[in-house]
C-alpha cells in the first residue's frame, strides 16, 4: 500500500511539475533519477536504521541542550514572569534562537560553515551532474536561511539565467534556516525534522528541473563565494550574531500574533456564514494531495487543512495547531504532515526573498517577484515530494 501511495505521489508531483513547464523537452532524467534515489537511500538509512536512529537521537539531544542553555540567559533576564510549570513559547522557544545564533556566527567566523557548505555543495555537484552553484545554494540554504544565503553570491546573481535563478529561489524557499530548528524541534519529532531538512535539498532541484529545465556549459559552471558582511572583530560578531538572533525571534513573533489573530478571524467569520472553520474549507481542498502523498483519507481533510494552513500563513502557525492535534493522527500520517511543515513554502517567503534579491540586485529582485507564485507552486511541489518519499518508509 505504501508503494502504491508512493508512486502516485511521485506521478502527482512529476505532472504538475512537467505542466508548469514551457519546455517539457528539456528536462533531464538522469539527474533526476539521481537525486530521487539519493532521497530513498537517505530516507531508509535516517528512519529504518539504527545508525540513522543514532545519528538522529544525537542531534536531536545536541539541539535540545543548546535550548536548554538558550533558557538559561532567558530565565535570567526574565526569571519570574512565567506562572510555575507553564512554558511560556515567546520565551522559552523563540528567545533561544539568539543563543543558536551566536553559536552559527562563531561557526561562520572561523570559517567552518563555509568549508563545510562548499565540500557538500561541489559533492553533490558531483554526484547529480548539476550546476555547482545551484548544489551550493541548495546546502547553503538549509543552514544560513532564504535571505541570507543569496549574500555570500551576490557577484554571480546579475550573470546568471532567468531558469537558474529560479531554481536558487526555490532552493531558498524550500529550505529552513538551522538557526530556528531548535524551535522546530520542540513543536515536531526531531528525526521528521532532520529528515525534512536533507529531503528538501534534493526535491528543490528535483521540482526546479521539471520546472524550468536548463543545461549548464562549462563556462557557466563557476561557483564565487564571498564572505558575509565586512570584517569584524570577534566581539563585534558576537554583537552582531545576537542582534540578528533578536530579530528573528521578534520578526516571528510578530508574524504568529498577526496570522494567528487573523486565522481565528477568519474561522470565526466562515463558521457564523457557513458553519465551517476555514481551515476545514482549506482541508477539504488540500485533502485529494494529502491522500495521493499516503495519508489515509479519514484523516486527509484534517491534516490536509493543517498543511494548507501553512501556505497561506507560515510553518509556525501550522506547525502550533499540529502540535494541538497531533495525538489524532496515526504515525504515518504524523510524519508525513511533519516532514511538509519543514520548510519556508508560503506567501509571505515570496516577499522576503524578492526582497533579499532586490536588495543586492535591483533587476533579478523584479524578475523574482513576476515569478513569485511559480516560485511557492515549485517549493510546495519540493515539500510534497519530500513528504511522499518519508510516507513509503512509515
Amino acid at each position: 500500500m505504501s508503494i502504491a501511495f508512493f508512486v502516485s505521489g511521485l506521478v502527482l508531483v512529476f505532472l504538475l511539475g512537467t505542466l508548469a513547464s514551457y519546455n517539457r523537452r528539456g528536462i533531464r532524467l538522469r539527474p533526476i533519477a539521481i537525486m530521487l534515489a539519493v532521497q530513498l537511500v537517505l530516507a531508509f538509512v535516517l528512519l529504518n536504521t539504527e545508525v540513522g536512529v543514532a545519528l538522529i537521537g544525537t542531534v536531536s539531544r545536541a539541539f535540545g541542550k543548546l535550548m536548554e542553555l538558550g533558557v538559561t540567559g532567558v530565565d535570567f533576564v526574565f526569571g519570574g514572569l512565567e506562572n510555575q510549570g507553564v512554558s511560556n513559547f515567546f520565551l522559552d522557544v523563540l528567545l533561544p534562537i539568539i543563543f543558536i545564533s551566536v553559536l552559527i556566527g562563531m561557526l561562520n567566523y572561523f570559517r567552518l560553515l563555509p568549508v563545510i557548505i562548499r565540500g557538500v555543495g561541489l559533492a553533490l555537484s558531483a554526484v547529480n551532474g548539476m550546476g555547482k552553484l545551484e548544489n551550493y545554494i541548495a546546502v547553503s540554504s538549509a543552514i544560513l536561511g532564504q535571505s541570507e544565503v543569496f549574500l555570500t553570491t551576490k557577484k554571480q546573481l546579475g550573470a546568471v539565467s532567468k531558469q537558474r535563478l529560479y531554481t536558487l529561489c526555490t532552493s531558498a524557499m524550500s529550505a529552513v534556516s538551522i538557526a530556528i530548528v531548535g524551535a522546530y524541534m520542540t513543536m515536531l519529532e526531531p528525526r521528521y525534522v532532520v529528515t525534512a531538512i536533507v529531503l528538501n535539498m534534493f526535491s528543490a532541484l528535483i521540482v526546479a528541473n521539471l520546472i524550468n529545465p536548463y543545461t549548464v556549459s562549462r563556462e557557466e559552471d563557476l561557483l564565487e563565494v564571498e564572505e558575509i558582511g565586512r570584517k569584524l572583530t570577534f566581539f563585534q560578531m558576537i554583537s552582531e550574531s545576537i542582534l540578528d538572533g533578536l530579530k528573528v525571534a521578534i520578526l516571528v513573533a510578530a508574524m504568529l500574533i498577526g496570522f494567528i489573530s487573523l486565522m481565528n478571524l477568519i474561522d470565526y467569520l466562515f463558521s457564523y456564514v457557513f458553519g465551517l472553520s476555514f481551515q476545514s474549507v482549506l482541508g477539504y481542498l488540500f485533502a485529494p494531495v494529502a491522500f495521493l502523498m499516503g495519508i489515509p483519507w479519514a484523516e486527509a481533510v484534517q491534516a490536509g487543512g493543517i498543511m494548507a494552513t501553512k501556505l497561506v500563513t507560515n510553518e509556525f502557525v501550522a506547525m502550533l495547531s499540529f502540535k494541538e492535534q497531533a495525538a489524532q493522527f496515526s504515525p504515518k500520517t504524523a510524519g508525513i504532515v511533519s516532514v511538509f511543515l519543514v520548510s519556508f513554502a508560503n506567501f509571505g517567503s515570496i516577499g522576503i526573498i524578492t526582497g533579499a534579491v532586490k536588495a543586492l540586485h535591483e533587476k533579478r529582485g523584479d524578475e523574482v517577484a513576476s515569478f513569485g507564485l511559480k516560485l511557492l507552486y515549485g517549493s510546495t511541489l519540493a515539500s510534497i515530494l519530500s513528504a511522499t518519499v518519508v510516507g513509503l518508509f512509515l
